[in-house]
């Protein structure tokens, strides 16, 4: 990537490396970045993707890229991801998350480190998963969340995934501090509702930040105002 704004060729293909703000969608972050590029360019149309989704309460590490780079998007979903963030022990939801209010508590006293040991150890490796119905998964052309809002059943298939390594601390206790590397189309969220049932407890995502896709890191992300300042030449990389 080139070190000074001046050599930057949006058209001709850049990969821009975000960390997505909390409450933002990843299109909000691409119509950001591609409305001033289109400005500082003044054209009227240019290729701007994302390389994998994060969900509104994530934030972290979107990989959007410009122009011919935008070919590079399939490569670069699917490399294997790394998150960070917390699961609350004891209580649920039915997004799984924070978008949805809690609908059940469960005791939690019985709870050890051992057992939480053994049940991070069960989710290593290959397996299956079924995505939570608050996702954008489709069922007969529709969006599985919009389905979910309006309170219809929703019946989503599992998924084949990784989970390539699982490190948790207990030190917040009944908050579950985590970091998970894992293949593409892996639900955090999943893992949080399915870390809880294993617990007999339940369990809810209430924080998730992705530092790392592929051979990208967080380290090297910028903010969306960095990166305007940036493409309206105002600022060096």
């Amino acid at each position: 990537m080139p070190t000074t704004t001046s050599n930057f060729d949006y058209q001709e293909g850049e990969t821009l490396l975000v960390d997505k703000p909390l409450h933002w969608t990843s299109f909000d972050a691409v119509n950001k970045l591609r409305w001033n590029i289109k400005q500082r360019l003044g054209v009227k149309k240019i290729k701007v993707g994302h390389a994998g989704t994060l969900d509104p309460l994530a934030t972290g590490l979107l990989i959007i890229c410009t122009g011919k780079n935008t070919k590079k998007i399939d490569q670069f979903i699917g490399e294997d991801k790394t998150y960070t963030g917390t699961f609350l022990l004891g209580k649920t939801t039915p997004s799984y998350d924070l978008e949805t209010e809690y609908n059940q508590e469960f005791p939690i006293d019985y709870i050890t480190n051992e057992l939480i040991e053994e049940v991070r150890l069960s989710f290593l490796g290959e397996q299956q998963q079924v995505p939570p119905i608050f996702s954008a998964k489709q069922v007969d052309g529709k969006r599985a969340y919009d389905m979910a809002r309006a309170g219809q059943e929703v019946v989503l298939k599992s998924n084949t995934i990784t989970i390539k390594s699982f490190e948790v601390d207990t030190k917040r206790f009944p908050e579950i501090d985590f970091k998970i590397t894992c293949s593409k189309g892996t639900y955090i969220r999943s893992i949080a509702n399915d870390f809880g049932l294993k617990l007999n407890a339940g369990a809810a995502l209430i924080a998730l930040r992705r530092t790392a896709s592929g051979q990208f890191n967080i380290e090297k992300a910028k903010s969306v105002d960095e990166w305007i300042a940036i493409i309206r030449d105002n600022a060096e990389l």
